[in-house]
């Protein structure tokens, strides 16, 4: 092995395999002194270099010099070749790990190759990646050669391989789409500033503009809502709302909470909740099927949003006043404080900092530590009578769906004994046709009986 071969060899290695020349100079290294130990035993002390940038080698054992030629010579090749070969591999896969490890929550676009269990294998520019069906859009289906986009999830190194996990379900993609679709984000005009998910259902974004002759929810839906359409189609019909930004919590929480209109939203910053005022006829609207409005609200704000009505929320405060004040060592000018700062349950109240209600009552330790205790007592007492008719209720459901089963099969048992009664009054075509020609036949011998007349010497014969 001569040193213009070495740096042949690593030179071609770093172009081909994408790995610096540093490292495969170790791999090289490291398998000149893998297989010189097999010729000089495990104990020798070998050592190995390569300048780098003549390619000579060099070589020690124990200490004493080496000649190159003879020791690339009579060592085992074959030794030499497979740590070189594992080495290159290992180097490979450090390589592609570092380069899609960099490329997680951005956009990558493969070609489905198996589509099987759910799961696709996409293919990818120098990967095989598993679109796992976890990671994919409810209700969606995918075939072999269809062109996805997604996201690059996670990335692990399995043995000697990469790899690499996709997603559809999670909001970078939505925001990758957004960064695609409308260029005054690339450009940096508009920021989008949150955002929250259910994949396959509904999305919410909050932007923002930097240029107040761009109007940013505007620009996102683009001409007649081409641009919102086109991002909508990729992730198959999920609904997108475009939600303007607002530093104002009071603003941007009934900004999250649109379509629904809201009356006014009441800021706990102890507890991090969000009371929201909204009228009768605007609740379900607010609160969105099986909670899905309020729910992405919360997540794009970071605040536990609850929605009630001024009559909910009177009758809160009273039901929380008068039980707080039922509380040892707790007066009833604290519990007005503590409702007026949005604790309106035992189990708010047994989540607060310590410290908080010694400063607002002016208590001692040991009164705060009997309030906070009591509070936790009734907020398992008052937990386990909600499981309690939870269970009930359950329970009253699954006897009433019986009921309705055993009714419904006591009514078609009924309808069939009337129809077999009814059956065996009337009888069958069959019957009545028998009956009529019974009925001929006997009419036929009557009308012969006549037609034919008596001998009156009794023989039959004519006079």
């Amino acid at each position: 092995m001569n040193p213009s071969e070495v740096l042949r060899i690593v030179d071609a290695i770093h172009r081909d395999k994408n790995i610096e020349k540093e490292v495969v100079f170790e791999g090289i290294e490291a398998a000149l002194v893998s297989a010189a130990k097999k010729h000089y035993g495990e104990e020798a002390e070998i050592e190995v270099r390569i300048d780098r940038d003549n390619g000579s080698i060099a070589a020690t054992c124990d200490g004493e010099v080496l000649d190159s030629e003879e020791t690339v010579g009579r060592i085992g090749a074959q030794t030499a070749k497979q740590v070189m070969i594992q080495k290159i591999r290992e180097a490979e896969r450090d390589a592609l790990y570092d380069e899609y490890n960099e490329l997680i929550g951005e956009m990558v676009s493969g070609i489905v190759q198996r589509y099987e269990g759910g799961a696709a294998t996409v293919s990818l520019t120098n990967v095989e990646a598993i679109l796992p069906r976890s990671e994919q859009i409810p209700g969606e289906s995918h075939h072999v050669n269809e062109r996805v986009r997604t996201t690059v999830f996670e990335v692990r190194k399995s043995g000697s391989r990469v790899k690499v996990i996709l997603s559809r379900a999670r909001p970078q993609l939505v925001q990758r789409l957004f960064e695609q679709e409308i260029p005054e984000i690339i450009d940096g005009v508009i920021e989008v500033r949150a955002m929250s998910r259910e994949p396959g259902y509904r999305s919410k974004v909050a932007v923002s503009s930097s240029d107040q002759r761009v109007d940013c929810v505007g620009a996102c839906v683009g001409v007649r809502g081409n641009r919102i359409k086109n991002i909508v189609d990729e992730l198959s019909g999920e609904r997108i709302d475009i939600v303007r930004w607002d530093d104002n919590l009071e603003i941007f929480i009934p900004n999250a909470l649109q379509p629904a209109e809201v009356e006014q939203v009441i800021l706990c910053k102890m507890l991090g909740r969000a009371i929201v005022l909204v009228r009768e006829d605007q609740l379900s609207l607010a609160i969105g099927r099986r909670g899905q409005n309020v729910r992405l609200a919360s997540k794009l704000s970071g605040w536990d949003i609850e929605i009630m009505t001024q009559e909910e929320l009177a009758e809160s405060i009273d039901r929380a006043v008068l039980g707080f004040s039922e509380l040892e060592g707790m007066e009833v000018e604290l519990a007005e404080r503590l409702v007026e700062e949005g604790f309106l349950s035992y189990d708010d109240l047994s989540i607060i900092e310590p410290d908080a209600l010694m400063e607002m009552g002016g208590l001692s330790s040991e009164q705060v530590d009997t309030i906070v205790a009591q509070a936790e007592s009734r907020a398992e007492e008052a937990e386990a009578a909600a499981t309690e008719a939870r269970r009930k209720k359950r329970e009253a459901d699954r006897q009433a769906a019986k009921d309705a089963v055993a009714a419904e099969a006591a009514e078609a048992a009924k309808a069939k004994a009337d129809k077999e009664a009814e059956a065996e009054e009337t009888p069958s075509s069959a019957e009545t046709e028998v009956a009529e020609e019974e009925a001929e036949e006997k009419k036929e011998t009557d009308e012969n009986k006549v037609e034919a007349p008596v001998s009156p010497t009794g023989d039959g014969s004519e006079s």
